[in-house]
């Protein structure tokens, strides 16, 4: 890989990675290292939360019947729990929706505003979507519905006609609607929904600097003491220990379990999960949720092995399809290509007649942009300069497929690039420094764990582990571990001079507590 090493700019390696991260000032710094939501009470204050929270309470006042309108990913689910958990604990009627992923898609969809008329509701809030659903909109207003709108994402140029829009792409869309209910509830519960929108800021990949670091910094306080029967129930079915959890366990554990539902079969279930008060039903949820993700998972790989003889390395994207693939798993598949091949990724699962895509693009092309250009012949398109969905009709595939390799075939080759916080010196590398980095947990978008690269290393005691699929040795008498690296092996030598770029961690095998080395990058000097 390429080693993009961060401009020096301090001898102090703390100092470097805050101005890495952008942060300079006194204040900032106090922000960074002790994040508290009520710094930022500006960016709480959406436009619209007071004329939304009046409709609610005219609502629960009536005994009107309230749809809260989620989405299957996990920030769609605990926003989810957050109104439905808020908005009955004030005493308002309320139902949740989910759409089903395969049959409805992402969003509002006629088929759910029916539901919400036909269940006798006269108020649709929708959580994680609709800024965009400009058509389902006007529907909701021909079948009598009032409207409002809490979600983050980009919104195209007009603005869906409802009562009430409560936006921010600033954070997460659980946070939006914990920003539309926290002054309707006691402030016990507001403090204890927290923890939803902690797991929903990290696995729906928002900066974890400002606003969405004080989200989860204070979330994840809650998290570890839950008392929530979901909660507790998902964390002891993935072998987690709840005062353990950060955001590796959200974002690598429990995020996956919970959006596994909505990738393979429904994701109400996830949604019961967590508001259900049954610590019996809990555990039988908890399990199947686990069940699934076994399933998704060897789906994914499944489907990875196929992606992979579909790649024609000499395009500038990769727009791979087949039949085979379930919808719910082409996001994955199209992440996991674009990482591995450097270029932009989209994955199509191919229906009878409509199918569904998922793009993943890398630094420098906005591929909602690249996508949305070709919008006469898609059925819709959604989503962010990374990261992509859309319909397309199954005709139109070879089409789509050839404009984009055309669009993109001036794009510069690229190389994989490894962000690199500072070069140190080995004897820089010891366990303070390994406690020291700690402070700057969670870790996430934005702030990644910090890798650091040294040169002039001796190597040493070279060994492989795990069937030869990973790398053991020490550099300078320190311990490093290189994933995925064992077939190195036979390429070094004992004595022999290298660059490591790594993260250093504690490891705590058998009880004991001692530096390592994670290895990112080997360069042979």
């Amino acid at each position: 890989m390429k080693w993009k090493v961060a401009p020096r700019k301090t001898d102090d390696l703390i100092k470097q990675l805050l101005i890495n991260r952008g942060i300079k000032s006194i204040k900032g710094k106090e922000q960074f290292f002790h994040p508290k939501i009520s710094d930022f009470t500006s960016d709480l204050q959406i436009p619209n939360i007071d004329k939304a929270s009046r409709r609610i309470l005219q609502a629960i006042e009536k005994g009107e019947q309230i749809i809260v309108y989620g989405d299957y990913d996990v920030d769609g689910i605990c926003a989810s729990a957050i109104l439905y958990k808020g908005l009955t604990s004030i005493g308002a009627k309320v139902l949740p929706y989910i759409p089903h992923r395969e049959k409805e898609g992402y969003g509002l969809s006629k088929v759910g505003l029916e539901f919400a008329r036909d269940s006798g509701a006269s108020l649709v809030i929708t959580v994680d979507n609709g800024i965009a659903a400009l058509e389902q909109a006007r529907f909701a207003k021909e079948l009598g519905l009032d409207l409002i709108i809490t979600d983050h994402h980009i919104p195209s140029k007009e603005k869906p006609e409802a009562f009430a829009v409560v936006h921010s792409t600033k954070m997460c869309g659980a946070a939006v609607a914990w920003c539309l209910i926290k002054d309707l509830i006691k402030k016990e519960l507001a403090e204890d929904l927290k923890q939803f929108a902690a797991v929903a800021t990290v696995c729906d990949l928002m900066p974890l600097i400002g606003l969405g670091r004080a989200f989860v910094s204070e979330g994840l306080k809650v998290l570890k003491k839950t008392t929530n029967p979901g909660i507790l129930a998902l964390i002891d079915s993935a072998g987690i220990n709840a005062p353990d959890i950060g955001s590796y366990e959200i974002g690598y554990m429990i995020g996956p379990r919970l959006n596994a539902m909505g990738r393979l079969e429904h994701a109400i279930d996830s949604l019961r999960l967590l508001c259900t008060k049954d610590p019996v039903k809990a555990k039988k949820l908890a399990q199947l949720l686990s069940d699934t993700n076994v399933a998704r998972q060897n789906m994914t790989m499944e489907a990875l092995d196929q992606a992979k003889l579909l790649v024609d390395k000499d395009k500038k994207i990769h727009v791979l399809a087949s039949e085979y693939w379930s919808p719910g798993i082409i996001g994955l598949v199209a992440g996991r290509i674009c990482d591995e091949y450097s270029h932009p990724t989209i994955a199509i699962s191919i229906g009878e007649e409509v199918s569904k895509g998922s793009a993943r693009s890398i630094d420098g092309v906005n591929i909602i942009e690249v996508i949305r250009k070709h919008i006469d012949i898609l059925v819709d398109a959604g989503g962010h300069p990374g990261a992509a969905g859309f319909s397309i009709l199954t005709k139109h595939i070879e089409v789509f497929k050839k404009r984009l390799e055309s669009d993109l075939s001036d794009l510069p080759e690229t190389e994989k690039v490894l962000e690199v916080e500072a070069e140190i010196e080995s004897q820089k590398l010891t366990k303070n420094l390994v406690l020291s980095l700690q402070k700057f947990e969670p870790f996430g978008m934005d702030n990644r764990r910090p890798v650091f690269a040294t040169k002039d290393m001796t190597i040493s005691d070279i060994r492989t582990v795990g069937s030869g699929k990973h790398l053991k040795f020490k550099v300078d008498n320190i311990d490093a571990i290189a994933f995925g690296m064992g077939s190195l092996e036979t390429s070094l030598q004992k004595g022999q001079s290298m660059a490591l770029a790594y993260t250093p961690e504690l490891d705590t095998y058998n009880g004991s507590e001692k530096l390592q080395l994670k290895v990112k990058d080997i360069k042979i000097i």
